[in-house]
């Protein structure tokens, strides 16, 4: 394992994930800062989402000549730059401009980072490097939501989004100085864009990758469709808000990063097994915050969701790297695509759902749609997520994606 060049992409995957959720954590507070409705800056991530679902595939083909180790350092500069104009934004429309220009790099970044972790790790050991570079996932959700809400509640919104440019800039450094030169592959130095193009789009045709992709567009957006709006759901059942949401989060991260640390351990050789366990207590914990429950039972099914589906990404994002070992990039791009289709797909159930009252029916949809995915797992079983690749299935996915 390449631990530093890990450490570096763990510590960008923070800062990526941190600034996608953050107005998660900040809702209330952008909202008065810039005179809109909340339901208004629950939209953030949905507008987010799209830009990103729909630039990922021709941005990543157009990106496939340049090095790995320069794009990845690229992505998180424009990352930086986007986030220093999203601090300094006067009005919600700005910072709306802001964060799309984020989302742009945002695809490629996601896209990237699966095949370029593989590399780093020794053979067989790609899923525990992915778990590793993910812990930057989940303490996102462990320090990044909550100190940024926390520090957002304290100081103002504007000053925890240049606390993450700042993050941001530093991670640019780190990824430079410990990131291995990470050339092309030759295969895509002597291919045109548009062949690039013509073979990330043909990926879909691929039925285990298109089944992946189903899976986790489920799955997100019945989570996101409920975690949009945390800040109301725990203020209606257990009335926190303020120090007391971010404490909440605070843990809701915490349980995830154990249950992350766990996963790892189980994710080369379990990947389906331990996905079905998760979604299951998912289902379970969020159909739980359905009724108004109080204060302890809110906090601990709470924690349950967030143990639950924070481990879950660790699973997805390797999957792509088994199904389709030899056309990995074109792959991790259209599950990046699938994942941004659930979170703007959720965010804009969700901002449906509570502008016509119904707040409380969001857990239902999350544990209804993480219940689907059971399914569809179970269905897939081991087409989808194999523990092992053989030499024939890799020649078995070329043959797919060649006819």
């Amino acid at each position: 394992m390449n631990r530093p060049a890990l450490a570096a992409l763990g510590a960008s995957a923070f800062f990526y994930v941190t600034a996608e959720t953050i107005p998660v954590g900040l809702l209330p507070e952008i909202a008065r800062g810039l005179d809109v409705p909340e339901s208004d800056v629950g939209l953030l991530l949905t507008s987010y989402a799209v830009v990103a679902g729909v630039s990922t595939i021709p941005l990543t083909a157009l990106t496939m000549r340049v090095a790995r180790h320069k794009l990845i350092a690229i992505t998180m500069a424009i990352f930086v730059v986007s986030q220093a104009a999203a601090t300094f934004a006067p009005t919600f429309e700005i910072l709306a401009g802001a964060r799309l220009v984020c989302a742009l790099a945002h695809g490629v970044f996601w896209s990237v980072i699966g095949p370029v972790t593989a590399r780093l790790a020794p053979p067989g050991q790609a899923g525990r490097a992915t778990a590793l570079v993910f812990v930057g996932n989940s303490l996102a959700i462990v320090l990044g939501v909550p100190l940024g809400t926390a520090l957002g509640q304290w100081l103002g919104w504007r000053a925890a989004i240049g606390a993450v440019t700042l993050g941001g800039a530093i991670c640019v450094l780190l990824l430079l100085r410990v990131l291995p030169k990470l050339p092309p592959r030759p295969h895509d130095l002597g291919t045109r864009p548009a062949a690039q193009l013509r073979a990330a789009v043909a990926i879909v045709r691929n039925p285990q990758v298109a089944l992946l992709c189903l899976i986790t567009a489920v799955l997100v957006i019945g989570h996101f469709a409920a975690y949009t709006y945390i800040a109301p759901l725990v203020r209606r059942d257990a009335g926190l808000e303020g120090a007391g949401l971010s404490l909440l989060l605070l843990g809701y991260g915490a349980v995830g990063l154990v249950t992350n640390f766990a996963v790892g351990r189980h994710v080369d050789r379990r990947p389906g097994t331990v996905l079905v366990a998760l979604l299951s207590v998912l289902a379970v914990a969020a159909g739980l915050l359905a009724p108004v429950l109080g204060l302890v039972p809110t906090v601990i099914v709470t924690l349950l969701w967030g143990g639950a589906f924070t481990a879950i990404p660790v699973i997805l994002a390797a999957g792509p790297l088994r199904i389709a070992p030899r056309a990995r990039d074109a792959a991790s791009a259209l599950y990046v695509v699938a994942f941004q289709i659930g979170i703007g797909g959720g965010a804009l159930l969700g901002e449906r759902m509570v502008r016509a009252g119904h707040l409380g029916v969001l857990p239902l949809v999350t544990a209804g749609l993480a219940v689907t995915a059971v399914v569809l797992v179970l269905t897939a079983g081991r087409r989808v997520f194999p523990a092992r690749l053989s030499e024939e299935d890799h020649d078995r996915t070329e043959a797919q994606l060649v006819s």
